[in-house]
């Protein structure tokens, strides 16, 4: 992940004491493993061989602290974060380094995915301190747990914009010595200053014009002439798109369809996405998605897999449900364990250099490939003696792949049919990834994320029903069954993270909001009832545990849980935020059963988080979409018919394949229709008239004469109904 600008932070502290040797001198390393090694996170245990004696985060580090009076260093990072391995070959495999943090600190390593609560927390302060964030996150506190430094990667030595360990550790360690009230009291107020933070006081509802204002913040920030949003290191930022593809629908905007369908394309054909073994890397640091950071996340995965899919529902452009595909076959590949569930995130380094596992010189090029599809490979992709691709400024004799123009204008170039591109280019990246499979492969983190997971369920249920293919479907169910299955307490809650039969840590927002997320989309894919309970019951314990009741809004951590600081997140990142999600879900389950408080929720929702939407709602774009199923044309549809006939299949079927985001869809078996009517009871009365499929459609609450006709549904479908949010 992207390391940001990192600032010094504490105007209080002066960076001009001199390093008393004496500290270095009478500091001893901890030889062999240390207390890291018995851990179940693959970052961890990337850290066990280290000469710093780190505890993991728990009573016996602060213990052990206020028993010796250490500060804390406390060091937040993730097994495949490039900067977090440059700090730790730096420093904490240093025994200079590791000599003064075992003297004078009590040192604990977190790993930000197995503990987004501690990340959380610490991040929302380095970004309050410094106005930026990023990992590896680096806190220094008291031993009662007082922060009163933060910032992200330091070198061990001096550098022109950094200051270094060796000079910043034992200036903070004499400071804690010789000043401790300065430092006691920075803590506390950095402490009040977070809860403070956290506190979000109800404004306004939200209006009509966020719609319009979101849209015109994107189109700002758009760039018109690579595709993407902002300046470099660009990102894909799906949930943009994700808004601006729901504003074209709605608005019938052609500018919004453009800029999605420009960066999606844009995107496609760059090197941030692996043309040989498919997926998307982390980020672009140039504008057209030509240098990328080579890491590759599961969240990315999922949530750009899940807008291809929508944008071929939307235009019916083939190359965007194939790219939705090639990001599946990636996932299947080689991010999905033996039991169906998926891993997390795949470094960007291999034998120690940023994505050596990705880059091509010239000869093995040639040397892989026969001599006319080497010939041909060069031209396709790029390919030079000297190399395309610049890291720092430094131009080395290795290549990314990546395409300049689509296949069909490639064809012409080359006097080829498309057809006959296709096959080449199949052939030609098989063997090639042939080739580089035989590489050093790049770190995987198999570490098993609830939240994650959940996303990732969601984008194979809608792509499983959008594409009628139904292993995607069963791979959603897979996942979704083990998490069900293995992932939750004794008394059925659910815990965050697994890895090698063990599951632990009490579950977040966004573990429940996003798996219930996957499992209404389950519903939707497969109108298995099983699903939509399973539902309704997860969000009635995340309501029961993280529903703030005074003033709205969910909190990141359960009622019972540790945090000393309950948080609230509504930042749309790189992944939404968990109270975007869940307002989607109460909304969406509202409808489904009846249940007019959960609105009342997604209201609420939104004046406690009003200020923030009004000042600059395209950060918070997923939570937007919310409020234009509310504002615009929702559809609320009830098919009912008997699964086993043509009539109620083809039906179905129509519905699926359709772009229509602000709906919500039952479907009513009259073999067995109990399960449904138990959980919408409006649907008793519901039948299929003279025993044909026939659909019942509501716009915006107001109900219109059943149809057996698709074409007559389907353009009822079409219908946009303005209504004023009060």
């Amino acid at each position: 992940m992207i390391r940001l600008k990192t600032i010094m932070v504490i105007t209080y502290l002066t960076i001009g004491i001199i390093v008393n040797p004496m500290l270095v001198n009478k500091a001893m390393s901890t030889e062999g493993k240390n207390r890291l090694a018995n851990e179940i996170s693959p970052y961890l245990l990337q850290h066990e061989d280290n000469p710093v004696n780190w505890y993991p985060w728990g009573e016996e580090a602060f213990n052990e602290a206020k028993k010796q009076d250490k500060l804390i260093f406390l060091s937040i990072g993730y097994s495949t974060c490039h900067w977090c391995h440059v700090m730790e070959q730096e420093s904490f495999m240093d025994h200079d380094v590791a000599a003064i943090l075992n003297q004078s600190y009590i040192s604990i390593k977190v790993d930000r995915e197995e503990r987004p609560d501690i990340d959380n927390t610490y991040m929302s302060l380095c970004q309050m301190l410094t106005g930026n964030g990023g990992w590896p996150l680096t806190i220094i506190m008291t031993p009662d747990k007082k922060p009163f430094f933060a910032g992200t990667y330091f070198p061990k030595n001096n550098s022109p914009r950094l200051v270094g360990l060796m000079t910043m550790l034992p200036q903070l360690s004499l400071m804690w010595k010789n000043d401790k009230n300065k430092l006691l009291n920075a803590g506390n107020a950095n402490i009040s200053s977070l809860k403070t933070a956290s506190t979000y006081t109800a404004g306004s509802k939200i209006d009509n014009n966020i719609i319009q204002r979101t849209f015109s913040q994107l189109s700002e920030l758009y760039d018109p002439r690579h595709g993407g949003f902002g300046d470099v290191p660009k990102f894909p930022s799906p949930h943009y798109l994700s808004f601006l593809l729901r504003y074209w629908s709605s608005a019938g905007n052609a500018q919004a369809l453009s800029m999605v369908e420009t960066t999606l394309r844009a995107m496609r054909l760059g090197a941030i996405y692996d043309q040989i073994g498919f997926g998307f890397h982390r980020y672009a640091a140039d504008n057209n998605w030509l240098v990328p950071h080579f890491e590759k996340m599961l969240s990315d995965q999922a949530m750009l897999s899940m807008l291809y899919s929508e944008a071929y529902l939307a235009t019916g452009n083939l190359e965007y449900k194939k790219t939705a595909e090639e990001i599946f076959t990636f996932i299947n590949t080689d991010m999905t364990s033996p039991d169906g569930v998926f891993y997390s995130a795949i470094d960007a380094d291999s034998d120690g250099i940023e994505g050596k596992f990705y880059l091509w010189s010239k000869d093995e090029i040639i040397k892989a490939l026969s001599a006319s599809d080497s010939a041909l490979a060069i031209k396709i992709f790029n390919i030079s003696l000297d190399g395309n691709y610049q890291e720092a400024g430094r131009k080395n004799a290795k290549n990314i792949l990546y395409l300049k123009k689509p296949i069909t204008e490639l064809a012409k170039e080359l006097n080829l049919s498309i057809a006959e591109m296709q096959d080449s280019i199949t052939r030609i990246t098989k063997d090639l990834k042939t080739e580089r499979n035989k590489r050093i492969k790049p770190f995987k983190d198999d570490l098993i994320l609830t939240d994650w997971n959940g996303i990732m369920i969601a984008s194979y249920a809608k792509a499983g029903s959008a594409f009628n293919n139904k292993q995607y479907i069963e791979q959603a169910e897979l996942a979704a069954n083990f998490i069900l299955t293995n992932m939750r307490s004794k008394n059925g809650r659910l815990l965050h993270r697994f890895r090698n039969g063990n599951s632990a840590i009490s579950a977040n927002i966004d573990d429940y909001a996003f798996l219930i997320w996957g499992l209404i989309e389950l519903y939707d894919a497969t109108f298995n009832t099983v699903y939509l309970k399973t539902a309704i019951s997860l969000n009635d314990d995340l309501i029961k545990h993280f529903w703030d009741a005074k003033n709205g809004g969910f909190f990141f951590t359960p009622d019972d849980g540790t945090a000393e600081i309950r948080n609230k997140v509504i930042y749309d990142g790189s992944i939404p935020s968990g109270n975007s999600i869940e307002a989607l879900n109460l909304l969406r389950l509202g409808r489904i059963t009846s249940n007019s408080k959960f609105e009342a929720m997604v209201e609420k929702i939104g004046m406690v988080f009003s200020k923030n939407i009004t000042i600059a709602p395209a950060q918070y774009s997923f939570l937007v979409n919310v409020f234009d199923f509310i504002l615009g044309t929702t559809y609320e549809i009830v098919i009912v018919g008997d699964p086993d006939k043509d009539d109620t299949k083809e039906m179905l079927a129509s519905l699926k394949s359709h772009y229509i985001p602000n709906k919500v869809v039952l479907f009513k078996d009259i073999n067995n229709s109990a399960e449904i009517t138990e959980i919408a009871r409006y649907t008793k009365g519901q039948t299929a008239n003279n025993g044909h499929a026939t659909a019942y459609i509501c716009i915006n609450n107001a109900c219109l004469e059943p149809t057996q006709e698709i074409p007559k549904m389907l353009e009822l479908l079409k219908t946009k109904k303005k209504r004023f949010y009060n």
